[in-house]
């Protein structure tokens, strides 16, 4: 059972962690987002990207970091609560939260042997797939046709409650 006591990890704890299930024989795989407005299409994501492998890591972007890709006004949740949510989620094995704008710089840490990017990506504009590449991994887009979106939600609500 995993331990819930802490909603999400350092990148030096999550690298550690990777390390040892490395050693132990398991596959790690990470997705990342924001998931600033969890819905069907983010499960849907991460219950495809689980399948990739035996640990399945969650690359949270940080508050200033989802600010700069989605501009003013967002994230609607801080990351604490963000990554509970995610942790919460029965495919989700560990979050960790990021600063950085991709997750180039946690694929060097935590050396996944997958790297899972949603259906809005092809494997050939994953911007960290050059990351994964120098670190032997592969990259593999997960989840459904890219039919949901939080953009879109935040757009339905306010149209809906005018």
């Amino acid at each position: 059972m995993r331990n819930r006591a802490a909603a999400f990890l350092t990148v030096e704890e999550a690298a550690a962690l990777a390390e040892r299930f490395r050693a132990e024989g398991k596959r790690i795989v990470l997705a990342n987002g924001c998931f600033d407005l969890l819905h069907v299409g983010h499960v849907r994501y991460l219950k495809d990207a689980r399948a990739l492998g035996d640990v399945l890591f969650v690359g949270l972007n940080a508050d200033a970091s989802v600010t700069r890709l989605k501009g003013s006004g967002r994230p609607l949740m801080p990351a604490a609560e963000r990554a509970e949510l995610l942790g919460a989620l029965r495919d989700v094995d560990h979050v960790v939260v990021f600063d950085d704008d991709t997750a180039d710089r946690l694929v060097a840490r935590l050396r996944p042997h997958v790297h899972a990017k949603g259906t809005d990506y092809t494997v050939e504009s994953v911007p960290e797939r050059g990351s994964v590449r120098a670190i032997g991994g592969q990259v593999a887009i997960a989840g459904d046709p890219k039919s949901h979106s939080t953009r879109d939600l935040i757009a339905q609500i306010r149209e809906r409650f005018r």
